[in-house]
């Protein structure tokens, strides 16, 4: 049993529940989350942990934590934990990474149009008074036959080809570990290097996580190697596109729009990353951006901090965590 666990983030109540019949539990009530101050000081006496993405648990965390001996993570990927400080330290991590699929492809479905129709600036012309009826104006991209290209294709762009089938696109992607045959029929998929798919394609995905090899994938070379006003959509990790050479490219006009869901400055591990979204970005006319929504799906996010929730009672039992991606342990670690 442990002695006390800390919900760094709001949950639902059922979650709470389910954890204090293994012990007290310490939670944010807030919609906000603690400053790492305040999380560190109610996180020194704890042996568990529930984390979210605003939380990054490095060397120094972990020092001023001696008791901490589990992490479940409330999200798909372990980018902003120092999983070799967690492994030095004996705590073990996992995540929750089946659960946000769906909600993220969707949401980058939506992004995808919202950009190629104009949506936004729509949205604004009219709440802005000026709308007297239909004009020939705001002539955008659609999805029906355009060419998309996902860069990333694990489970969340195997999720975003799956939707797009249904708008007749022609679907591109580009991968280091190649889908079977099999499965590249079965999506409609053609595979290509970075470099062809950045020029064939009318809309561009990202779908991969953010590890050394992808941080800034997308900087101004890559930016310059594409489809003149092709759109580039990123609901994976911030820190994939230089958010600065995002925007000189749309002032020139060379990229045709920018939607993203996330942004380099939430990449806590980051030590360089970004303290705001890139200013010209949220000026631009020409981009679309939400707040992280990509899980934000009521009962997806309840069934996530289930999910955590329970990862960390198998390990108080003695078990296995289900969403295991590290055990300090044992040598092998699965990600996802």
């Amino acid at each position: 049993m442990a002695r006390k666990t800390i919900v760094t983030n709001w949950v639902h109540r059922e979650v709470l529940d389910r954890l204090e019949t293994r012990g007290a539990v310490e939670a944010n009530q807030a919609r906000q989350p603690w400053s790492r101050e305040e999380l560190l000081t109610r996180a020194r006496d704890a042996d568990a942990m529930v984390a979210f993405m605003t939380d990054h648990v490095d060397e120094e965390f972990l020092e001023q934590c001696p008791d901490l001996k589990v992490i479940a993570c409330a999200l798909k990927g372990a980018d902003n934990f120092d999983l070799a400080a967690c492994r030095r330290r004996g705590v073990a991590v996992s995540i929750v990474p089946d659960l946000l699929t769906a909600p993220t492809a969707e949401l980058t479905i939506g992004l995808m149009i919202a950009l190629g129709r104009n949506i936004v600036e729509g949205d604004r012309l009219v709440r802005g008074g000026s709308f007297t009826g239909w004009r020939p104006i705001l002539y955008g991209t659609g999805l029906d036959g355009a060419t998309v290209g996902i860069i990333g294709m694990g489970a969340v762009g195997q999720a975003i080809a799956y939707r797009l089938r249904a708008f007749r696109c022609r679907l591109l992607y580009c991968d280091a570990r190649p889908l079977s045959p099999g499965k590249e029929d079965a999506l409609c998929l053609g595979r290509r290097d970075l470099s062809p798919l950045l020029r064939e394609c009318d809309y561009v995905v990202l779908a991969l996580p953010l590890v050394p090899d992808s941080l800034h994938l997308i900087d101004a070379v890559a930016l310059a190697a594409m489809k003149p006003g092709a759109m580039l959509v990123n609901p994976a990790r911030g820190s994939l596109v230089n958010e600065a050479a995002v925007a000189d490219a749309l002032e020139a006009g060379t990229l045709g729009g920018y939607a993203a869901d996330v942004f380099e400055m939430e990449d806590w591990a980051r030590p360089d990353r970004r303290c705001d979204v890139e200013s010209r970005l949220r000026a631009h006319p020409r981009t679309v951006l939400t707040p992280h929504l990509g899980s934000a799906v009521d009962s997806v996010r309840r069934d996530i901090a289930l999910a955590a929730a329970d990862d960390i009672l198998r390990f108080l039992d003695g078990g296995r965590m289900h969403g295991m991606i590290l055990d300090p342990h044992k040598s092998m670690e699965r990600t996802a």
